[in-house]
């Protein structure tokens, strides 16, 4: 088995928050060990159900910020030798009182062998390709995978995961395009959408690309409720398009970028297309936090941040209506 070199001087495998793709990966080529934070104490820089995976040439994800992950590695690969799971506990009342967590946090890890023929696996991926939530619970050598949540066993942790967050980005002007690149950056399965645009593709990676009418582009990526729309096109056609088709549907944000004299006159006509309060009520316009910024990059970041907050329910900053 090879060392995974967690200790590496740019940690660039931390930055994956999703372990359903390292997952994938990692059991194409023989066994892996997830690592799950199942409890947590006094704080500490990541969640319960933050994971790491361990594989043949692979890791992916971090635990908390570089205090334990070196050490979780040792333990993984023992796990991936013996097939035995581990209980972990860092901090108080840790056996390993020389790993000191600077956050002072006791975090509680479950390490577990998964092979690939494993059917929880097999269950959370199939969920995952159909962007549906899954339900996984685990107590290290029992594991189960449902579409509705499990009422765990003694000794087994819940894990719920959401289908990974798709970001529509409507237009190719440099703040469609850094939008799209901090969205394909972020996490977001990223489509960028430019009717009659180039044959060839933006050059973003991780950035998909439609050139086809609005409507048929948009039905054909699927708006479900944890898709956010971006209407960033410039022209008054398209993004009317746009949003009579974003507005009714299930998806969680839509956001129209422009100037805010012309909205008036822009709810005007979607009302007389059809669409109703409780569908223009959905619109954030003028698009993204009020950050200040008007450059590209300075509206991209006051976009996915306010997309983050929506979906994290943040109170102050997930506004709501085109009055704000």
């Amino acid at each position: 088995m090879n060392s995974f070199q967690t200790a590496a001087d740019w940690p660039l495998y931390g930055m994956a928050d999703d372990a359903r793709p390292a997952l994938r990966t990692g059991l194409l080529a023989g066994p892996v060990a997830l690592a799950t934070i199942v409890a947590l104490g006094g704080g500490g820089p990541r969640p319960v159900g933050t994971q790491m995976v361990f594989g043949k040439n692979i890791v992916s994800g971090f635990l908390s910020g570089g205090c334990i992950e070196a050490d979780v590695e040792g333990h993984a690969l023992a796990c991936l030798e013996d097939g035995k799971q581990r209980r972990l506990v860092y901090g108080e009342g840790s056996p390993w009182p020389d790993i000191r967590l600077l956050c002072g946090a006791r975090i509680e890890i479950l390490v577990e062998r998964l092979a690939p023929d494993d059917p929880a696996v097999a269950t959370l991926l199939r969920l995952a390709d159909s962007r549906m939530p899954a339900f996984w619970a685990s107590d290290g050598e029992r594991r189960q995978c449902l579409e509705v949540p499990i009422a765990p066993w003694p000794g087994a942790f819940e894990r719920a995961y959401d289908p990974v967050p798709r970001l529509v980005v409507l237009g190719g002007d440099p703040t469609a395009l850094a939008i799209a690149s901090l969205g394909a950056q972020s996490g977001f399965e990223t489509h960028l959408v430019r009717p009659k645009g180039p044959l060839a593709p933006p050059p973003l990676p991780g950035v998909a690309y439609r050139r086809d009418a609005v409507a048929d582009a948009l039905a054909g990526i699927g708006l479900d409720r944890w898709t956010s729309v971006a209407v960033c096109g410039h022209d008054l056609e398209i993004d009317h398009a746009a949003l009579l088709a974003a507005l009714p549907s299930p998806a969680s944000y839509v956001g129209l970028l422009g100037a805010r004299r012309r909205l008036g006159e822009r709810i005007e006509r979607l009302k007389a297309a059809g669409l109703t309060d409780n569908d223009l009520a959905r619109l954030r316009a003028p698009i993204g936090l009020d950050l200040g910024g008007k450059a590209p990059f300075e509206v991209a970041v006051a976009v996915i941040g306010e997309i983050m907050a929506t979906r994290h329910g943040h109170p102050a900053l997930a506004r709501r209506g085109v009055e704000a």
